[in-house]
């Protein structure tokens, strides 16, 4: 989505393959939503869906708004959402107002708050000092980057077009605010919340209108008093345009609603008309698409089983450097406090050493009490090795 002039049939056509028209600078080529055919991506089959404007130069802004609403209500009943939302920006908008901003504040209220994180703001590239004032403005980026969506620059190639879509192949798809309002609420179209925007924009642009109207017929008073009748009648043409844009702008506001089930039943048959044409395309693709998803999940295994290895042999050289070797020095004292440990332990004996005495003495107490307990049992023993007053058992215990 987004204004026209921004590059978005050219965004599908280099990501997609597709030969959609394109129009050449602010004159819009695309005047309804048109589908690319669909082709695979990191394993996965995506199709783009290229919208008109809502400064189209063939159509107003309310039928715009009706064949996007139309489209989106159509495809949500058939059960598909979308993975995500690319808002183009163009690089001539040097500053935040006018129809950008109109556009971006539609756009706003089409997606809702909840599907922010599935949104990515893509500009060719700007320079840094222009990016970070359209990030940094609440009219304009700062309040949907701050909730999740993202900005991402487009360098015209194919490569740079798959690296921006490959930020939502995997993303979890999400309904659309509008979708929501039209399908699941049962709205009409001018009480969704996009469509309330655009009737009060439009309610703006009317009175704007007015003011300059006004300002017209002072002029022309002024002409008349002056007798200057070229001026008048240039006059008079400037009051009738501002009066046929007033009216267009008054009847768009009314018929919002009313065109909308005609604008969604020829969408229907139109989408079908698209899926019909890229069936067989797409069949092919399938099978296709099953391979290369085999083959990202056997690299992505590949890659985890060698990050796994690596890291088991650093954690392996980390523990081996962490082991300091012993210095001459201190493998000379162990091997002297070795071998005279014998010459310590007789001296110590000799002068009778507490520690070794105490030890010592342990040592035949313990030895007194295992005898003192063996004895008494050896006889009960007999049973089970000879006679049945345990004399064989216990000759044979006493042999042992």
């Amino acid at each position: 989505m987004g204004a026209t002039g921004t590059g978005k049939s050219t965004f599908v056509n280099l990501a997609s393959g597709s030969k959609l028209p394109v129009g050449r600078g602010l004159q819009s080529c695309t005047s309804d939503v048109m589908t690319s055919k669909p082709f695979i991506l990191n394993g996965n089959i995506v199709t783009l869906i290229d919208t008109p404007g809502f400064d189209d130069t063939n159509r107003s802004d309310t039928e715009i708004l009706r064949s996007i609403a139309a489209y989106l209500s159509n495809t949500y009943e058939q059960g598909a959402k979308l993975a995500g939302i690319i808002y183009m920006h163009r690089i001539s908008d040097t500053r935040v107002g006018g129809t950008s901003s109109r556009n971006f504040r539609i756009f706003r209220e089409l997606c809702g708050e909840t599907t922010l994180r599935n949104v990515l703001i893509v500009s060719p590239e700007l320079g840094e000092e222009r990016e970070r004032e359209l990030a940094s403005s609440s009219k304009f980026f700062k309040p949907i980057l701050d909730k999740g969506a993202r900005m991402l620059r487009h360098t015209n190639t194919r490569e740079s077009a798959h690296a921006i879509l490959r930020h939502l192949v995997n993303a979890q798809a999400h309904t659309l605010q509008i979708q929501h309002e039209l399908v699941n609420e049962q709205r009409d179209l001018a009480h969704t919340s996009a469509g309330v925007e655009l009737g009060r924009l439009l309610k703006d642009q009317a009175e704007r209108h007015e003011e300059e109207l006004k300002e017209v017929r002072r002029e022309m008073e002024e002409a008349m008093r002056a007798k200057d009748e070229e001026s008048r009648k240039e006059l008079q043409q400037a009051v009738d345009e501002k009066l046929s844009e007033i009216e267009s702008i008054r009847q768009n506001a009314a018929r919002m609603a009313a065109d909308f089930a005609a604008e969604k039943a020829r969408l229907e048959t139109r989408i079908a008309d698209m899926e019909e044409a890229h069936r067989e395309h797409l069949r092919n693709l399938e099978e296709h698409a099953r391979r290369e998803r085999e083959l990202i999940d056997a690299r992505d295994e590949a890659e985890k089983r060698a990050n796994d290895l690596e890291r088991k042999l650093e954690r392996a050289s980390s523990e081996r450097n962490s082991r300091k070797p012993r210095s001459r020095a201190q493998y000379r004292r162990t091997r002297e406090a070795i071998i005279d440990l014998p010459q310590t332990r007789k001296n110590n004996t000799m002068h009778g050493d507490p520690l070794t005495q105490g030890a010592n003495q342990g040592k035949k107490r313990t030895r007194r009490r295992s005898l003192n307990l063996s004895f008494p049992a050896l006889p009960a023993l007999g049973g089970l090795y000879g006679d049945s007053e345990g004399q064989t058992g216990a000759k044979g215990c006493n042999n042992l």
